[in-house]
């Protein structure tokens, strides 16, 4: 049995890989399925509950081997993530991340902690320590959203940078909230002695050591693999793969002093690139994206032989398939998603509420968990005479839930937003048509943070008879771009005028309100990659206003001072400077 399964694994996970492989390009830009879902099902056909090809447990200590699999998984993975991130990213958006790493986790451990205690019957402490290890999200499955085409052409950049680089650093900063509920169910300690360890220990001794042994091994690394690149020793095969070999190095250090070797990896990545410098060099390479991907595939092919159906459903631990689905249901509608709304207008980040929405759902429960999972069961095994048995029976079965529903629910997600995008963009192409028209009333692409005057303002349409005189572009589209262009007034009379109402010469007759003056450029961006959508209108400040305004700057005085009729060829009659509808 153990040369039958050590020779059947290799031959059905590298026939998946290149079957995959051949097809990835259809399942990943078409289909906008995630790999990883791909692969765990893959697992569940050819694992011991459907066909019986592969069961690990006969031949692996699953525990044991979960939990180092995992480890390197995720040290790679936060290792990547860390280096794809903008030079500096976490102290210029320090306000960002200590919202996404402070409020936002604890609000999602004590969520999922009561949702637990209210479904499965368990102590607020037993569901404090299952809740941990779902606190923190996967940077893996987080990468259907922050790379890949629909990634770059729908998700702003701001938003895939916040998410890379939370799912990165919560894994490591998820022990904290472990160790806290392990310690305090630990028998044999007291309140006091629990949280006395769980500050020396785990904050002073993981995770600020971490920290700094990160820092320095990233800046040791930067600044030699620069010496040996400017003097040509090193190839461009052991270039790309240095931070692989930085991220498998750094869990055997950190292993060996026992601290926390996942937040470190990721702080050494950051460190590593703070200059930007590796990160240019490395990004038309694909090295790193081809590794990750063999390594994503295997462990969750793995994850899904492993499932542990009959637990599904046991009696004696209040466990059934009906309150895991409302548990998966309520953690992954309730964990996150209100909280990141809520805090929409303090997170720079996210620059409205689709952004924040979009942020708050895609935190999926992955690698993460299970290696923490690992970590909890290790720890009872140790000492399991101070814990309840039934903490260690109870966590498995639901933490796997979690994920294997976090897997399936956003793996599928990107393909009913693609259908969403296609919907929007048919109803848009409708509303352009009405505005060709003439019915400006239909100009819906504002924000819905700017003030409702926006909306009201008056646009000098163009005659639909000039429809003619439209520019084909290249792809045979009329350019929309051209429809509202209206030219410059050249008299100053006319830039006194008021937009909104029309002069009265000597005759006394109303005139027709004098069309805006504006640079007279409205355009409606449909670009795919702007954050949201929008309707700008630009204006343009006339060259006498800016020179003006210098010459006020050399005076050195308010222009109060230079008011008065000796000044009179100082004051040229100019409209006054109008802003956009995004800076209103």
């Amino acid at each position: 049995r153990m040369v039958s399964e050590t020779k059947v694994v290799p031959a059905f996970l590298g026939g998946f890989i290149c079957i995959y492989g051949l097809v990835s390009g259809f399942v990943k830009e078409r289909l906008f399925l995630s790999e990883s879902l791909v692969a765990m099902v893959f697992g569940i056909i050819i694992g011991p509950r459907v066909i019986n090809i592969v069961d690990p447990h006969s031949f692996l200590n699953v525990e044991r081997f979960t939990l180092e699999f995992a480890r390197y998984v995720i040290a790679i993975q936060v290792m990547a993530a860390g280096i794809t991130l903008p030079g500096r990213y976490i102290v210029r958006k320090w306000r960002t991340m200590s919202i996404m790493l402070g409020p936002v986790m604890i609000v999602m451990w004590l969520v999922t902690a009561g949702i637990i205690h209210l479904l499965f019957d368990l102590e607020f402490t037993q569901s404090l320590l299952i809740a941990s290890c779902a606190a923190p999200t996967d940077p893996i499955l987080a990468n259907s959203v922050v790379k890949g085409r629909y990634a770059e052409a729908n998700v702003p950049k701001n938003v895939r940078d916040a998410l890379s680089a939370e799912s990165g650093i919560n894994d490591g900063l998820g022990l904290p909230f472990l160790y806290f509920a392990l310690y305090l169910l630990n028998e044999s300690y007291s309140t006091r002695h629990a949280i006395g360890k769980w500050f020396y220990w785990i904050w002073c001794y993981n995770i600020l050591l971490s920290v700094a042994i990160g820092i320095v091994i990233g800046y040791v690394a930067r600044k030699l693999l620069r010496l040996a690149e400017s003097y040509d020793l090193i190839d461009k095969e052991s270039f790309l793969a240095f931070s692989i070999g930085l991220s498998v190095f750094i869990v055997g250090i950190l292993q060996l002093i026992r601290s926390d070797d996942v937040l470190c990896c990721f702080i050494a990545g950051h460190s590593f690139t703070w200059d930007d410098w590796f990160r240019e060099e490395t990004k038309d390479a694909h090295f790193q994206e081809v590794l990750d991907g063999l390594i994503n595939v295997s462990f969750f092919v793995y994850l899904g032989t492993i499932i542990p159906w009959d637990q599904f459903n046991n009696a004696e631990l209040v466990i059934s398939p009906w309150r895991l689905i409302v548990a998966a249901i309520m953690v992954l509608l309730l964990r996150r998603l209100p909280v990141v709304v809520l805090l929409t207008r303090i997170t720079p980040a996210f620059r409205n509420y689709r952004q924040s929405i979009f942020a708050g759902w895609f935190g999926p429960i992955g690698v993460g968990a299970a290696f923490f999972m690992e970590i909890v069961l290790e720890e009872i095994e140790a000492d399991p005479v101070n814990y309840h048995l039934r903490s260690r029976e109870i966590i498995q079965p639901i933490v796997i839930f979690l994920i294997f529903s976090s897997v399936l629910v956003h793996g599928v997600t990107l393909p009913l937003l693609y259908i969403g995008k296609v919907v929007r963009s048919r109803s848009r192409s409708f509303s352009t048509m009405s505005i060709r028209n003439g019915i400006a009333s239909r100009l819906s692409f504002v924000n819905s943070r700017e003030p409702p005057g926006v909306h009201g303002v008056q646009i000098p349409m163009m005659d639909s008879s000039l429809s003619d005189e439209f520019v084909e572009t290249p792809h045979g589209k009329r350019d929309s771009r051209l429809m509202f262009s209206t030219s410059q007034p050249d008299s100053a009379e006319t830039s006194r005028s008021s937009p909104f109402e029309g002069e009265k010469p000597d005759g006394g007759a109303q005139q027709p309100a004098a069309p805006l003056d504006l640079a007279r450029t409205i355009t409606i961006d449909e670009t795919p990659k702007i954050a949201r959508d929008q309707m700008d209108i630009h204006y343009r400040v006339p060259q006498s206003h800016l020179q003006y305004r210098q010459y006020v700057q050399n005076l050195q005085m308010p222009p109060s001072a230079i008011h008065g009729p000796g000044y009179s060829h100082l004051h040229p009659e100019v409209p006054m400077r109008s802003f956009s509808s995004q800076e209103l």
